[in-house]
């Protein structure tokens, strides 16, 4: 199955943003994908209001994203915001979410492990989600996870133990010292965890554009790869916003888990 991930650099304004998908999307389809990934935040970038542009999955911004996956015949996995429930003091809140729509594909995956790192508090405006999700498209088992997720390999294995052979982490990483090593040390790690390929797409480095970005908001550092069961890299972008291709066989999945069988060995404690 031939994958695309789109590292893009998203701003404010949801209209742009949506053009902005729609380019990447048919670039990915004239390029044979039959899968587009695109990056946490794909519908507003952080540090900008969330409350105020939440909205269903039913909504516009996630039915244009529909139509458009429909139109082109691919899966499009894209982070949005959807509506949360208020907090306990009653602030409103949103779940930062994935949908995953497509030929054969619909469902969404709500951000687990909320970004309380680094000075930033995700929690302080998002609910966490609860539950892993798996999709099948192209004849293969995708998980989910979505930015901060990447650092808690027990959702990984989840994924794998429902089915999945590839695991999307769609994100908006956090920069600063060593963040992108961390970044590209942990898409590796997760892969050799569970024997899966990892599909590691984040937002490009607003800096390789000359955009200044203020504050602790986490806005993208790019390095997006696609990473073997092995923990190899296959293919793999700088901080610039760009578009990777890689043909995933399952084949490679069933040699790792032959000759590493960390899924079978592992043990609950």
């Amino acid at each position: 199955m031939r994958v695309a991930l789109a590292q893009v650099i998203t701003g404010r304004d949801l209209d742009s943003n949506l053009r902005l998908l729609e380019e990447y999307a048919r670039r990915a389809k004239d390029g044979g994908a039959e899968l587009v990934v695109f990056p946490e935040a794909m519908m507003r970038a952080f540090g900008n209001s969330l409350l105020d542009i939440a909205e269903p999955l039913d909504g516009p911004w996630a039915s244009r994203v529909r139509e458009l996956a429909l139109e082109l015949d691919v899966v499009i996995v894209a982070g949005m915001f959807t509506p949360g429930a208020p907090s306990d003091a009653g602030s409103r809140r949103v779940r930062n979410t994935l949908i995953a729509t497509g030929p054969g594909v619909e469902t969404s995956y709500d951000k687990i492990h909320l970004f309380d790192a680094f000075g930033f508090a995700e929690s302080d405006t998002v609910e966490a989600g609860t539950d892993p999700v798996t999709f099948d498209a192209g004849g293969l088992t995708f998980g989910l996870a979505t930015c901060y997720d990447i650092r808690f390999p027990a959702l990984f294995t989840a994924n794998a133990q429902r089915g999945a052979v590839v695991n999307i982490v769609s994100a908006s990483w956090g920069s600063g010292p060593g963040k992108a090593e961390q970044w590209q040390l942990l898409a590796r790690a997760r892969a050799v965890d569970t024997t899966t390929f990892v599909l590691a797409c984040g937002q490009g480095d607003p800096a390789t554009q000359g955009i200044s970005v203020k504050g602790t908001a986490p806005t993208g550092v790019g390095h997006s790869a696609v990473v073997s069961p092995f923990g190899q890299v296959l293919e793999a972008l700088d901080g610039e916003p760009g578009l990777l291709f890689a043909d995933l066989d399952r084949s490679e999945v069933d040699d790792a888990r032959q000759k590493l069988p960390v899924l079978a060995n592992r043990r609950d404690f």
